[in-house]
């Protein structure tokens, strides 16, 4: 009986994740993977990520049931033509790049449209590499699937429940407009956010006042700042048409902000904060998009040594973990002058009803 093989082209924080959900879900399939860190190989071979570890891409990929292409973008179109002779004709090849227009172009070129099915695992973190990697970053996310034209709807409708078995949220799209779409709510907010925060920079006190009294809510709107530069420099190559046009547009979306400041015209200026709280409260109140909902409440406490020791231990003896604590110094956009920051929403919830318990003040967001 032929061992049930899947092949990995780059262990990176998604191509972990991914591997990690498939290990937790799926343990008879045989993982393999190719990286170009050494260092990588070793260490998901030594956690038990991956059976098998390759130094290059060889036949060791024949015969796999799905080969994941998770490098870089410009590395993954360049891999394909070292693939091609070892995808058999019921092999799944996949990727999971933000941007899919430059590598559906070259699976046409190659001929490899009746294996391939883009993915798109609308997931992340500030971390970045493969130490940073775990199962459930892809739990609850929404997968983007764009099938090429020649592939097979039964290809299709296998991909679509191995995505759901891992846990994610499949939705198909056509690839050109996968790029449109995450061009406007996934690319254009990592530019502004980036923009934003190098405007801050340029612009600060000798002193660096800005800095030094950056608000919490600052930091939470430019938290995607701190993502890898690599990666972003490659989408922004990649998916330069579709940004283009789409930073034109927002440009002129500012310019109107603008005049509108300018003009002092009160009935354009409430609209726009109006629209834009409907708008956004509107939204659904999850963890599904590209962007990842954070879990936070803030909590006044007495300044006094030992306040935030006593409010870690109240809640790590509740089992409820801290992704992140700290005094915020500027109050302008916050009620409290405590930060708690918790990795899911069940945690924030728990540690709210908690702390309200022991007569602390609790402002959740």
């Amino acid at each position: 009986m032929m061992t049930k093989k899947i092949g990995f082209i780059g262990l990176g924080l998604i191509g972990g994740s991914i591997a990690k959900a498939v290990r937790q879900y799926f343990p008879e399939y045989e993982l393999l993977a190719f990286d170009k860190s050494k260092e990588t190989l070793a260490l998901a071979v030594q956690e038990g990520t991956i059976h098998t570890s390759c130094s290059s891409i060889d036949e060791n990929f024949r015969g796999c049931a799905y080969i994941f292409l998770c490098a870089p973008i410009a590395y993954n179109t360049a891999y394909l033509s070292q693939l091609k002779d070892f995808v058999g004709s019921e092999c799944i090849l996949t990727d999971v790049g933000s941007v899919k227009s430059s590598i559906h172009e070259e699976i046409i070129q190659l001929g490899l449209e009746e294996n391939f099915i883009g993915g798109h695992p609308m997931a992340g973190s500030e971390k970045s590499g493969f130490v940073n990697s775990k199962p459930v970053l892809i739990e609850n996310a929404y997968y983007i699937l764009t099938p090429s034209a020649k592939v097979s709807p039964a290809k299709v409708d296998a991909y679509r429940e191995f995505v759901t078995a891992l846990k994610a949220l499949p939705v198909v799209l056509n690839y050109e407009e996968h790029d449109y779409v995450t061009g406007t709510i996934s690319h254009l907010p990592h530019i502004i956010a980036s923009s934003l925060v190098n405007f801050v920079r340029d612009t600060d006190t000798k002193d660096e006042l800005m800095k030094n009294l950056a608000a919490g809510g600052f930091k939470d709107i430019t938290r995607i700042a701190s993502s890898s530069p690599v990666m972003w420099q490659q989408i922004c190559l990649k998916n330069k048409k579709n940004i283009s046009q789409i930073l034109e547009d927002y440009i002129g979306v500012l310019q109107e902000a603008k005049k509108a400041v300018d003009e002092g015209a009160e009935g354009e200026l409430y609209s726009l904060f109006e629209d834009s709280k409907d708008y956004r409260d509107s939204m659904p109140n999850s963890s599904a998009g590209p962007i990842k909902k954070s879990f936070a409440l803030y909590c006044d406490i007495i300044d006094e040594a030992g306040g935030i020791a006593t409010i870690a231990t109240i809640l790590a003896s509740n089992n409820i973990s801290i992704k992140n604590i700290g005094i915020i110094h500027n109050r302008e956009f916050e009620e409290g002058v405590l930060r708690i920051e918790f990795y899911d929403g069940p945690s924030s919830n728990k540690a709210a009803e908690l702390l309200k318990k022991y007569r602390y003040i609790v402002y959740e967001v």
